[in-house]
């Protein structure tokens, strides 16, 4: 039995997904954030020692990082995945895998960071702070998502927004698991200030996402999928 240590409002959300798409029994242990701090708990630690989410358990394998485990799982339970989800791993050398494979680097090797960045920095000036430092702090905030972070993320969607006025899913026709290793960057990416009416390509993108039945047995389970 798969156990997925599942921290609340956290990239492993993809996880519950994919196992819910492939109808894999799971065990659920769910952590709960700091409510000072958002970091997840130290518990976490006696699973993995880096004690961060996503990590499962199955059987004596321990397996850390999203994109790991979204391999891991196809390789091993998607071989008898039928209809829409027969195509979860492209067959080698067809441009659909090497879509898959570019998505699955680039939702964490590029993308992530700014959404990362974007959140930290939307959310120092909310800090508990002397008072007098709050504007300077309010201030150099804005300038750094001015001037770094947002340029880089309007590069990002635009490409996104192309890339999906030709594709139905990430790596063409059919959904694949860079669907799932990119889910929680387009969340993430609309939900932190990007203009949904300029991105009418990434917007259906998540509704064919979020109206899938597997999608929604999964945020049933895990709660929202992005920190706000």
């Amino acid at each position: 039995m798969i156990t997925v240590h599942h921290l609340e409002t956290s990239r492993s959300q993809r996880v519950l997904w994919l196992l819910e798409e492939l109808g894999v029994p799971y065990t659920l242990k769910l952590y709960k954030r700091d409510p000072v701090t958002k970091l997840a708990p130290a518990a976490l630690k006696a699973v993995h020692p880096l004690g961060k989410s996503p990590v499962i358990t199955d059987g004596n394998e321990t397996v850390a990082e999203s994109a790991a485990i979204l391999e891991y799982l196809v390789e091993k339970y998607g071989a008898k995945a039928k209809g829409d989800l027969a195509g979860l791993q492209p067959a080698t050398g067809t441009p659909q895998y090497r879509q898959s494979r570019f998505w699955m680097h680039y939702a964490e090797g590029s993308l992530m960071n700014w959404l990362v960045m974007k959140l930290v920095f939307m959310t120092i000036p909310t800090q508990p702070m002397p008072f007098f430092v709050r504007p300077i702090a309010r201030a150099l905030c804005a300038k750094v998502q001015a001037k770094l972070i947002d340029p880089n993320l309007a590069t990002a969607l635009a490409f996104m927004e192309t890339h999906l006025g030709t594709h139905a899913w990430f790596a063409g026709e059919q959904i694949s698991v860079a669907d799932f290793q990119m889910s929680f960057a387009v969340e993430a990416a609309l939900a932190r200030g990007a203009d949904a009416s300029q991105f009418p390509n990434l917007v259906a993108y998540k509704a064919r996402m979020v109206a899938r039945p597997a999608y929604q047995r999964a945020l049933a389970k895990g709660g929202p999928v992005v920190m706000k």
